[in-house]
């Protein structure tokens, strides 16, 4: 695989960025505010989406089951779309899954945050790259109902980007990514390889989580990695496993050269990405430290920068024992013993894991950091797991908001998303510290 950077070639930058998280959040300065002062953004169950809520909550007391507690990270705004915005039917509209309407609002919002005017788009060879998983929104498709004909492209991640591109006219690659909870950072990597190999001028890299079932609240309550008490405790030894979440992010990335000259901001440079696969031998579910820290050093290695200059990681940090544990071995054994000064946390803390948005969940609140110069800290990150050593690298979690000192005018960070089904995904960001722009 070639690498993403080199000082021959145009830098690909992040110019626009658009967010929706759970406790109402759908403003990049809303979003900022909650990480900078530690708000938690959990909330009960949805009692708008016909799910079975005393059967969910009355789960544990069934034989081979954890407990479900009245909790999750859940967007407040799914059900609110206006169709004819965005040139879509109402009918069209409610047999769409949400997560294309969510992922219609991030995408125009983060091209107006870059200056851009979303309704004179039409003809651009721009693409658009949307990590998204089907989260069973509505009636089977193989029965006679009143959203019969438009379900084919109502499906959630078959849809979501081509919504996108029809709706702004664009007319460049065009696809959703489905690689579990790695998909939202390989839909970044994909669209900067596809800059970088001419295949478009610029294009919208994003990931969406609506979840239209609780599919996933069942699935971690069977197998025993579900939170126990409403709360996702990345790298906390009082973590009991991970907490669902929702949220949606969409970035504007192209070349600098293009960027500079049309006046966008620049939130960071995408100095190299990499994606790879756990391989057999252990159960699919299981992650592996050994493919992570491959992943990191080939990233590395892409970059061309030392590790040692990385200030933040935003890692993936689900809660899970096997998962936290696998992912700081991986982080001691590549950052930790670079020399430098890392520091680490998970944005679920605050806001749950939102599954094929997590990673860009992650991404929006490393540039957000780099652009204010502070570490938000992480939530429960005050008792450390003891399930690894941390005497023995410099890796440190983030207790408490700190300052973010650049190196040379710039901050560099990674983030990382591990997803279920083995994939994985890493990313380096060099965010400029002199940056100044009133978009977020």
């Amino acid at each position: 695989m070639t690498s993403t950077a080199g000082p021959d070639r145009d830098h690909i930058v992040i110019s626009g960025m658009a967010v929706e998280a759970p406790g109402g959040i759908d403003t990049l300065s809303s979003y900022w505010s909650a990480l900078a002062n530690s708000r938690e953004l959990i909330g009960p169950f949805p009692r708008d989406r016909g799910w079975p809520i005393e059967e969910l909550l009355s789960l544990g007391d069934r034989e081979g089951w954890g407990q479900v507690g009245d909790a999750g990270g859940f967007l407040d705004r799914v059900a609110e779309f206006d169709p004819s915005f965005f040139g879509i039917s109402q009918r069209e509209a409610l047999a769409s899954d949400p997560q294309q309407r969510v992922g219609l609002r991030v995408a125009w919002r983060a091209l107006e945050n870059a200056g851009v005017n979303p309704g004179a788009l039409a003809g651009e060879d721009a693409g658009c790259y949307i990590g998204a998983s089907p989260m069973e929104y509505g009636p089977s498709a193989s029965e006679i109902n009143e959203h019969s004909g438009f379900r084919t492209v109502g499906y959630g991640q078959l849809g979501v980007a081509g919504r996108i591109s029809h709706s702004l006219g664009l007319t460049g690659p065009s696809m959703c990514i489905d690689s579990a909870c790695a998909s939202s950072l390989t839909a970044l990597h994909l669209a900067v390889s596809a800059l970088r190999n001419g295949e478009c001028d610029w294009a919208i890299a994003g990931a969406v989580c609506v979840m239209s079932s609780p599919m996933g609240f069942y699935e971690f309550a069977k197998n025993g990695a579900l939170s126990s008490d409403g709360h996702c405790r990345a790298y906390s030894d009082d973590a009991s496993g991970t907490l669902w979440g929702e949220g949606a992010v969409a970035l504007l990335v192209e070349p600098e050269a293009r960027a500079r000259r049309l006046g966008h901001p620049v939130y960071g440079r995408v100095l190299a990405s990499y994606t790879n696969h756990n391989g057999k031998g252990r159960p699919i579910l299981v992650p592996r430290a050994h493919a992570q820290e491959k992943l990191v050093r080939r990233t590395v290695e892409m970059s061309g920068i030392d590790p040692a200059d990385i200030g933040m990681i935003e890692g993936h940090g689900t809660a899970t024992r096997a998962g936290d544990v696998a992912e700081l071995t991986a982080l001691q054994n590549t950052y930790g013993a670079a020399g430098g000064d890392p520091v680490l946390g998970s944005v679920k803390s605050n806001a749950g894991h939102a599954q094929a948005a997590a990673g860009m969940l992650g991404l929006g609140k490393l540039l957000l950091a780099g652009r204010h110069g502070e570490i938000p800290p992480t939530l429960y990150a005050d008792n450390p797991t003891t399930k690894v050593d941390w005497s023995r690298s410099s890796l440190r979690l983030a207790t408490k908001t700190q300052p973010w000192q650049p190196k040379d005018d710039i901050r560099y960070g990674a983030v990382s998303s591990f997803g279920a089904g083995g994939a994985n995904a890493h990313a380096i960001i060099a965010i400029p510290a002199h940056e100044e722009n009133d978009n977020f």
